[in-house]
């Protein structure tokens, strides 16, 4: 099998060859060539030593020298290179105890997690796979490397980057290799809490964001995530969702997908509707939005109903009712995410989302103004995202009648974007600085004005402008001194 490998990893490799080592392009890098997919990074194993590598390039950083570890850097683009090495021990579930070099390149291979991770590739000696990761590969199969429960207790969170690469890939986890997870998924305890959110966040935004069930199914969500758990066993006894509270938002997460990528993976049945109805109303509002948001939305719609199974009453019909879900939800949202070590961004706008995700607007100019300054104009696209993904995870015989009335409240915000309506104290043609060279002290007084001045746009926009609006400002501030 022959490779096409970058140029400056080709000169990485060279060079050490050159010098009497080996030296082979490693992991993630090879197996994403092999399937056609782009690798994000390149890293690179040799046999030289660490202090060699250094020697040997211009520009180094010890990124993980006690580890054999170093960064070379070409131009503003660094590659890793790490001395084959064989770990010792395993005391914390993560780090070795000891690292030993070695001149062995199978040794080095073994230890790494998963057989599609522990392949090498150069030039010389084309593909090295010791372990059967092209077999694996072909078979879609995420497999450890020799025994499951070895690899897992030296690293705990291997169990859900085991979930994780065959959310990205598509793949199904290897029998023993998912027997060993549930019988060790205690252990991800011990794992940092920043560790499982990258591992969650990359999973979410897959191609198949599903695959977290497999996640719930083998036990490791009740260690990291128990709230999830919870939401898979309740069941919600409502006309309007055939699913439980958990299997809704998991739906909606990978409808959240679809809207941004074709190829993410869904019901069938699904996909045909999504694409003959929503998906041209959604990519107006994924338009702009990075991968950042795209996790924020994924978030939204796993969470967005965390909250229902503390809040469900039943009637006396048996129909089941969630008053105040979203406010609830979106305390404890916030409460899992600080959890999860999400930054202070991601929860805000989150906790925004979930907390407006059933917000009812009319589909008439004032009341979508009004929707969008109370709610924020900021996130308005991406409320209406969760809003479609939300719906269309529900029962489908409430589909038509629900669209039918989010399309038009889409279509009168998109006529007022348009027309530069004024959404924000910011929008407005006057601020603090010309209420006070109007003679409006500094104070509390200067906000409280600027409020009532956006609640009389919002009603009517044409009145936005300067000198109206300060011809309002001195009318009631004349008015209140003849009071």
């Amino acid at each position: 099998m022959e490779m096409i490998l970058p140029e400056n990893v080709s000169y990485i490799i060279n060079k050490l060859e050159d010098s009497g080592y080996e030296a082979y392009a490693v992991g993630g890098c090879v197996r994403d060539t092999i399937l056609g997919r782009v690798p994000l990074d390149w890293d690179i194993t040799t046999s030289a030593k660490p202090s060699f590598i250094k020697s040997c390039f211009k520009r180094t950083i010890d990124t993980g020298i006690q580890h054999g570890t170093v960064t070379v850097m070409i131009k503003d683009t660094g590659y890793e290179v790490t001395t084959y090495r064989i770990d010792g021990e395993y005391e914390d579930g993560r780090h070795p105890k000891s690292v030993e070099f070695t001149s062995n390149l199978r040794l080095d291979l073994e230890r790494r997690d998963f057989t599609v991770n522990a392949m090498a590739y150069n030039y010389k000696s084309g593909l090295v796979d010791e372990f059967g990761g092209i077999q694996d590969l072909k078979n879609g199969i995420i497999r450890c490397v020799g025994n499951a429960r070895s690899r897992f207790d030296e690293d705990a969170l291997r169990m859900l980057r085991a979930v994780r690469f065959s959310g990205q890939l598509g793949f199904t986890i290897e029998e023993k290799t998912q027997q060993a997870i549930t019988e060790m998924a205690g252990n991800l305890g011990k794992t940092s809490a920043e560790r499982i959110r990258t591992e969650l966040g990359k999973l979410l935004v897959s191609d198949n964001p599903g695959k977290i069930r497999e996640a719930y199914k083998t036990g490791m969500t009740k260690v990291f995530l128990p709230e999830f758990d919870k939401m898979m066993e309740t069941g919600q006894h409502n006309p309007h969702h055939i699913y439980t509270v958990g299997e809704h938002c998991v739906r909606s997460t990978g409808i959240m997908g679809q809207f941004f990528n074709p190829d993410c993976q869904i019901d069938g049945g699904m996909y045909n509707y999504i694409q003959a109805n929503v998906l041209e109303k959604a990519a107006g509002f994924t338009c702009g939005i990075d991968k950042k948001r795209q996790l924020m939305l994924c978030l939204t719609m796993l969470f967005h109903d965390i909250a229902k199974p503390e809040v469900m009453v039943i009637d006396k019909n048996g129909t089941g009712h969630f008053h105040g879900h979203p406010q609830r939800g979106e305390k404890m949202a916030a409460i899992i995410l600080k959890r999860l070590s999400f930054d202070n961004e991601t929860i805000s706008i989150v906790k925004r989302l979930i907390k407006y995700h059933d917000y009812r607007i009319l589909p008439e100019p004032c009341a979508v103004r009004r929707a969008a300054a109370k709610i924020g104009n900021d996130i308005m696209p991406m409320l209406f995202l969760v809003q479609y993904a939300d719906i269309l995870a529900q029962n489908p015989v409430t589909f038509a009648e629900k669209l039918k009335g989010l399309d038009s409240v889409t279509e009168v915000y998109k006529k007022t974007v348009s027309e530069n309506a004024p959404l924000c104290i910011k929008d407005l043609a006057v601020n603090g600085n010309d209420l006070i060279a109007s003679g409006i002290k500094k104070g509390p007084e200067i906000g409280k004005i600027l409020k009532n001045l956006l609640d009389m746009v919002l009603e009517e926009p044409e009145k936005n402008e300067k000198t109206l609006l300060l011809s309002y400002v001195d009318k009631e501030i004349s008015r209140r001194w003849t009071e």
